[in-house]
This record gives structure tokens, C-alpha cells and sequence, in this order.
């Protein structure tokens, strides 16, 4: 039995298949009502390969075979290429055989240095993928670094301007805290040209204690990624961090992902795995949580 069917019996079996009966708890029923969209104006669903990070080290192509089966439109890179670390190009042929596209990558700043700027660059290129993003740098979070940091942000996304790719920044609750009258995710949105991408992680919003739709419509079109990740706020315990189970608004965000962020992708992220969920189960639970919730934003 190959990989990918045994995937599909283990979600059978486990009655995963089934669409989620959780339901965001925080709006009213007028409210849900008001929250209305065409199907069409909902964006692309993405989802971030670390999630499934331990899978793909044991079965790199079956994984994407599975990721595919969900119905997920595109993946999101987090460094791990499988058989394909030489081969871009071929990464991306086998990909397009999986119809999934590319929606961004994870890189770190070390990776964007003068010496490494063109070979990284190029290998994303060759992918298809439209954009890179700094998933965290110690220097977003501390007062001493924090300006000195945005300057080099600043610099790689002139480069990357000039390369025909979007490049941007991924938030923690770290990037969340005060500093100078708003937070390090303000200071750097504030500092950064109009195009470069703020990916706002929406789970980790949540566990600072953060309104993701407020982050959103503060800083139009400019939320052009967002992570989808369940999480609650510090300090929660027993619940479940899966979407359609958890409190997140998602319609809320959904709607101001469309009317006010300019957002072309909806990412999924799975950190946390209960009930001894594998971490692909765990995926395919909150991917059909997110599909329930988007049919009801759009019926």
C-alpha cells in the first residue's frame, strides 16, 4: 500500500475526514450576517511545511502527495527540499505535477547576504516562488537592535525589488510587546516601504493578546501572506489549537484579509498536534475546519 493510501485509511479510520463541528464563538449572529463574500474573492489556501516538518524527513514526495489529496492550492517552504536541495527546477516540475503552486518560502537573513543574496535568490526563482520571508530574527525584539535591524530589512528588499520578488517579515507574540508607544511589528510596518510584506501570524497574535483583524486593517495591502495558525492567549490550557475548534474570529479575518489586506494567501501553519494526531492528520483537521468556515463566509 503506497503512502498516500495509507494516509487516506488511517484519516477514514480516524473519522478525520469529516468536516469539523467547532464554530468561531465570537461573533453574534447580526455580525455573521454581515460577514459576506463571494467565493471568488476568497484567496488561495497555502500551507507552511513545517508543519508537517518530521513527515517530510521520513516520505518527502509522499507528504506533498497528501498535502495535495487535502486540496490545498500552493505550499510555503521552510528549508526542506527533499530529494530536490540541487534541483529547483525539478522541485518545481514535480510540484506542478501535484498541481501545487509555490506561495513563498521561510529564509533567514543569513541566507540574504551580500556573498549568498544571488545564489538564494536564484534557487527560489527557479521554484516559482513569488516571495521570501524572515520567519524571526532576535533583532526584531530588542530595543538595541531593533533600528539597526530594519535597515538591513530595507536594504534586501530593495534587492529583491529589483529581482521581481516580494520580500517581508513574519511575526511571533515577541515582535507584540510595547516599545516606543506601539510594538516591534508597528515599529517595523511603520519603517518599511509599501510594498514589503507584513505576514501576519494570526495564532500568534492570539497568544499575545492581539486583535489580528485590528494588525490587519491598520496596514492595508499590506498583509499579502497570512499565517493561519489556532493558538489562544498565554496561559490558556485544554483547549484545542486546531481551526474550527478554536476562538479565532476566522471570518473576521478572512473578510479583512479581502477587503483591506490585499491578501493573495491564506497559510495554514500546525505547530501543536492533540489527541495524538499525526502532524498530517492535525493539517487535515484544521484544513477542513478552514474549509467549513469559508463556506459559511460565502453561502
Amino acid at each position: 500500500m503506497t503512502f498516500f493510501k495509507r494516509f487516506l485509511s488511517t484519516l477514514v479510520c480516524a473519522g478525520l475526514l469529516t468536516a469539523c463541528n467547532g464554530q468561531p464563538g465570537t461573533r453574534d449572529e447580526d455580525n455573521q450576517r454581515a460577514l459576506r463574500l463571494e467565493r471568488s474573492q476568497i484567496p488561495a489556501i497555502s500551507v507552511q511545511l513545517w508543519s508537517v516538518n518530521h513527515t517530510l524527513k521520513k516520505d518527502f514526495k509522499g507528504t506533498l502527495e497528501a498535502i495535495s489529496a487535502m486540496g490545498f492550492d500552493a505550499v510555503e517552504f521552510a528549508g526542506d527540499f527533499g530529494p530536490y536541495r540541487e534541483d529547483p527546477k525539478g522541485l518545481k516540475h514535480y510540484l506542478d505535477s501535484l498541481d501545487l503552486q509555490v506561495s513563498g518560502a521561510h529564509v533567514k537573513m543569513r541566507e540574504l547576504t551580500d556573498e549568498k543574496f544571488e545564489q538564494t535568490v536564484t534557487f527560489y526563482q527557479q521554484l516559482g516562488s513569488p516571495m521570501l520571508i524572515v520567519p524571526s530574527d532576535k533583532r526584531a525584539e530588542q530595543a538595541e537592535t531593533i533600528e539597526a535591524f530594519v535597515m538591513e530589512l530595507n536594504k534586501v528588499s530593495a534587492k529583491m525589488r529589483a529581482k521581481g520578488m516580494r520580500f517581508g517579515f513574519h511575526n511571533h507574540d515577541r515582535e507584540l510587546v510595547p516599545y516606543k508607544n506601539s510594538t516591534y511589528w508597528d515599529y517595523i510596518a511603520a519603517n518599511t516601504p509599501e510594498d514589503f510584506v507584513l505576514q501576519l501570524d494570526v495564532g500568534w497574535a492570539q497568544y499575545a493578546g492581539k486583535d489580528p483583524v485590528t494588525y490587519i486593517n491598520r496596514y492595508p495591502n499590506r498583509t499579502i501572506t497570512t499565517h493561519f495558525k489556532a493558538k489562544y492567549p498565554a496561559g490558556t490550557y485544554n483547549k484545542k489549537p486546531l481551526i474550527g475548534r478554536d476562538i479565532t474570529d476566522w471570518p473576521a479575518v478572512i473578510y479583512a484579509n479581502v477587503k483591506k489586506g490585499g491578501t493573495q494567501w491564506l497559510v495554514l501553519e500546525q505547530e501543536e498536534y492533540p489527541d495524538g494526531l499525526t502532524q498530517l492528520e492535525a493539517v487535515q483537521v484544521s484544513k477542513k475546519g478552514l474549509d467549513n468556515i469559508i463556506t459559511q463566509l460565502t453561502n
